[in-house]
């Protein structure tokens, strides 16, 4: 049997990048075709020489790593980034971007469980293994690494001058379609995921994550005029939380029927810092808002270390798959693995298995500090997709019939939102639950909840699902979230917040750059780093600058 004839491994790139530019970029045809690109002519020239752009960028990236023990493990790295990304681009309509690489990063096995599927293991099938099989079959001659240095540079050079030459034959339409149509940037694969990658790669060199700049070393308890009890204060951190579909914001659907027989106040007009939990969570605890969260240099502490620093007791008991570094430098406990049997099953459990315990978790906190006031946060996992029916016991299927699959294109439009109204209904019971623990509290405690939902959730409007697309072209469902506050009487004269008031206010707009300061207002902590004008509470305290002036504090 004669020995397989030797290819110079160019032409293995160049067969595995246009096998990426075509197959693996099936999200991008399919959008470009929905702007009816293919109906001329000229289109399908534009959409050649597209395709063709991506071939050159792609040779020209990966010749730079063409050495003899690289080229292949490279090629099938790019190949499993293309098949991946055009899985989940296809299925979800979801964008790649460093956001959304880093919500990859950071997704824990039951997330990965949620998201496998028959129709993702024959993508991999298709578009990574098979391809795989040929690329490690290809016979490639190999030479020393002085000529291969110098093929390597030449096949870039080569690479880069037809990238040049491609772009400027396109350049017009080119540049009016990315311009008019931003998101078309993120479906081109994987140089979407490549790029993603570098990004956060060289994000060490833009922003030092290991300094931690101190806030609020000021901060303390602001003296009252009339003492009470020690506040308990429960912030529930929702999870993909749809403000459109809570039934205390005029949803048509009964979902919030527990909580409406409370006394809260929800505003309907809140916008969220990200659209991932990754971004919003730490985002929504800083003190910076999202524009500066953004652009900052380094980090910050947050909301929590302000709060001990005042000299409360802070409890973060995480329901879901971290606190994204929000709770590193305060008491924090996960309840997602708990061995319980009325709230947990198959490795996850359900919200209320937070309730379970809690009196004796408050208790093992400092004594001193529990005298201040305790803030327990409550990080569910809410509404997580892509398997909303996983969320809901079966007494919350309120709604049916239901889609019980993560590949939500196999579901219909009303059985897929029926699943996520599920999980609003045992949202809605969680909450109202939360409330009733609260009240049996008010021997010890002046109690109060505020609930706020990290990102909103896309369930097929306009062929978009789940969330994570970039904040500048996501749709408004991904950013809206509820608000939601309940207070108990006594907590209300201390605070002199007034639910009335706030409810008088719910339509006006209101985000997540509030909520750290509106958090310190309602706790009554005095600092520097707390700005009247954000908290959202403070113009429904009319009393607040006359107890200012009676500690001996400037009015802010």
């Amino acid at each position: 049997m004669m020995p397989a004839r030797l290819r110079h491994p160019v032409w293995l790139i160049l067969a595995a990048s246009l096998w990426m530019a075509t197959a693996g970029n099936a999200p991008l045809w399919r959008a470009l075709s929905q702007l009816s690109v293919f109906d001329s002519l000229q289109g399908w020239l534009f959409a050649t020489a597209l395709a063709l752009i991506i071939v050159a960028a792609l040779t020209g990236l990966i010749s730079l790593l063409a050495w003899r023990w690289t080229l292949k493990p490279v090629l099938g790295l790019f190949l499993l980034a293309a098949a991946a990304g055009a899985y989940f681009m296809m299925s979800y309509h979801v964008v790649i971007d460093p956001t959304m690489i880093v919500n990859a990063l950071q997704t824990d096995p039951r997330e990965v469980r949620d998201l496998l599927s028959a129709k993702l293991f024959i993508s991999l099938l298709l578009l990574w293994a098979l391809p795989m099989l040929v690329v490690w079959r290809w016979p490639v001659v190999h030479v020393g690494w002085t000529r291969r240095s110098l093929h390597n540079l030449l096949q870039t050079v080569a690479a880069v001058l037809a990238l040049a030459l491609l772009v400027l034959a396109s350049f017009s339409p080119l540049s009016s379609t990315l311009r008019n149509h931003k998101e078309l940037r993120y479906l081109i694969n994987p140089l979407n995921s490549a790029y993603a990658a570098g990004y956060l790669a060289a994000r060490p060199f833009q922003r030092d994550d290991s300094i931690i700049d101190p806030i609020g070393l000021d901060a303390h308890v602001l003296a009252r005029v009339r003492p009470s009890r020690a506040p308990l204060v429960l912030l529930v951190l929702g999870e993909t939380g749809r403000s459109g579909n809570f039934g205390l914001n005029g949803y048509p659907r009964d979902t919030t029927p527990e909580l409406a027989r409370h006394n809260v106040a929800s505003l309907r007009n809140a916008w969220s810092c990200g659209t991932s939990t990754a971004t919003s969570v730490p985002c929504m605890f800083s003190a910076l808002g999202r524009q500066d969260y953004e652009a900052r240099e380094h980090n910050a502490e947050g909301l929590l270390d302000v709060i001990q620093r005042a000299g409360m007791a802070v409890l973060w008991l995480d329901n879901q798959s971290g606190c994204k570094g929000t709770c590193d430098r305060v008491p924090n406990v996960s309840t997602s693995h708990l061995a319980d049997s009325q709230h947990c099953r198959g490795g996850e459990c359900y919200d209320g298995v937070m309730l379970q315990g809690l009196d004796a978790r408050i208790d093992a906190l400092p004594a001193e500090r529990r005298a201040q006031g305790v803030v327990v946060v409550m990080h569910q996992m809410g509404s997580h997709g892509p398997a909303y029916y996983l969320r809901s016991p079966t007494p919350y299927k309120r709604f049916t019939p239901e889609c019980a699959s993560n590949d939500l294109q196999s579901c219909s439009a009303a059985e897929l939102v029926n699943a996520y109204d599920n999980s609003i209904a045992y949202t809605d019971h969680f909450l109202a639950s939360t409330i009733d623990w609260l009240k049996t509290q008010q021997s010890r405690y002046d109690p109060a909840l505020v609930y706020v939902a990290d990102h909103g959730e896309s369930l097929g409007e306009n062929n978009l699902y789940l969330h994570g697309m970039p904040y500048l072209i996501a749709p408004e469902v991904q950013k809206k979230v509820p608000w939601i506050t309940w207070l108990s009487p006594a907590y209300a004269e201390r605070s002199q917040v007034t639910l009335a008031c706030l409810r008088a206010r719910a339509d006006q707009p209101v985000s997540h750059d509030n909520y750290f300061h509106s958090i310190l207002g309602l706790l009554g902590i005095q600092s520097q780093v707390y700005q009247r004008a954000l908290d959202i509470y403070a113009s429904c305290k009319p009393d607040a600058p006359a107890q200012a002036r009676a500690a001996g504090l400037p009015s802010v």
